[in-house]
């Protein structure tokens, strides 16, 4: 989800932040020592042509949510979630007939720097991150790694930057990716929304700006090829999604600077919202439409705000009928102390029990009708 979408939602957050102090750690590389990899999963998926698949082969169509709340609450208090992780919790989600759940992820956080709280950083944080993997992979669900937050040199990862940064993030990625490599039930998710100019800077990596607290903060980031290159260089072989420009819902150059792929396994990330760009039929057919025929479309994330669900019951029946997976943005509750709510920030769920708001009714009642017809 874009920071710039939601000065109002997240005004408690920032105000919270605002007292993280700059961090001790001034390094411009960053390196984390390994545990060893994850269990193996029964879960399999991996690209074959324009679709996802499993072990069998069977074209899998992801339908989930997005878990909210791991970018940012590790920067806020000694706490790696917002809200429950437990088993309960993940039987709520499974309840709506969800089969992937996207696990947005905060660099400094996973690596221990630049001023993460110590409790729910680094060892306890990977450690944490790790054990939710498993326990939704138990319930039979997919899951998706996103690189949400992250930033350069000393700065510490509490918003979202226009595009990863040459400092860390390769190394957050190779980390990552020697974790999860055995896991075939897991795909990584290289950088959440970029909002870069161009998709050469996009591809190769450029110097970008970024407004920190007034100041404008040059920063030298890395290009998709890069993060792809960190992954590969692991010998992970999980599909990669990699969202376009324009907060990931512009994909209009995507096939054009689609980085190289040794096991040819990359993946659109589409995020839509009724406040984004791309957000009408006409955009979708004539711009994912096409993807979809040629490479794996996963929808990273939609929604909409004002707390109803008209756009996504627009939205869902079109990315059913291309076979475009979609997850929804937030599983989240609307109860305090959450940052998010319904009116102003699509929040699916009212409690951790999976009761839906008046926005989350209409994707939880959609995919409990696949399930019924039977659909993927």
């Amino acid at each position: 989800m874009a920071v710039r979408s939601w000065v109002l939602t997240l005004g408690c957050l920032v105000s919270l932040l605002s007292l993280v102090a700059v961090p001790l750690s001034s390094g411009r590389r960053s390196s984390v020592s390994t545990r060893s990899p994850v269990p193996a999963s029964t879960l399999w998926i991996s690209v074959k042509g324009n679709h996802l698949v499993d072990k069998e082969g069977k074209v899998v169509r992801l339908l989930g949510v997005d878990r909210s709340g791991t970018e940012y609450e590790c920067m806020a208090s000694p706490k790696v979630f917002d809200g429950p992780s437990n088993a309960a919790s993940v039987r709520a989600i499974a309840a709506w007939h969800v089969n992937a759940v996207r696990i947005p992820l905060n660099e400094d956080c996973w690596l221990g720097i630049n001023g993460a709280f110590s409790g729910a950083s680094g060892l306890a944080y990977r450690r944490a991150i790790e054990r939710y993997v498993g326990l939704l992979e138990h319930y039979g669900i997919y899951v998706i790694l996103d690189l949400h937050w992250a930033a350069p040199g000393s700065y510490p990862a509490r918003a979202q930057w226009p595009m990863a940064d040459a400092d860390h993030a390769p190394s957050f990625w190779r980390s990552v990716a020697e974790a999860f490599k055995r896991n075939h039930g897991v795909i990584f998710d290289l950088f959440n929304e970029p909002y870069i100019a161009s998709w050469s800077c996009w591809e190769h990596g450029c110097t970008a700006t970024y407004d920190y607290d007034g100041t404008t903060v040059s920063y030298k980031t890395a290009g998709m090829q890069e993060l792809v290159d960190a992954v590969r260089s692991t010998g992970a072989t999980n599909p990669l999604m990699l969202g376009g420009l324009g907060y990931a819902s512009d994909e209009t150059g995507w096939l054009s600077h689609e980085p190289r792929d040794p096991d040819h396994a990359l993946v659109v990330s589409f995020h839509t919202y009724n406040f984004s760009g791309c957000s009408d039929e006409s955009c979708w057919s004539s711009t994912i439409a096409p993807l979809a025929k040629v490479v794996p479309v996963v929808t990273g994330e939609f929604g909409e705000n004002g707390c109803i669900d008209s756009y996504d019951l627009e939205y869902m029946p079109w990315a059913d009928a291309h076979g475009v997976s979609y997850l929804g943005w937030t599983w989240d509750s609307t109860g305090p102390p959450s940052y998010w709510n319904c009116s102003s920030g699509p929040a699916l769920i009212k409690n951790y029990d999976g009761e839906p708001t008046a926005y989350g009714i209409g994707l939880k009642e959609h995919l409990a009708a696949l399930a019924r017809e039977g659909a993927s």
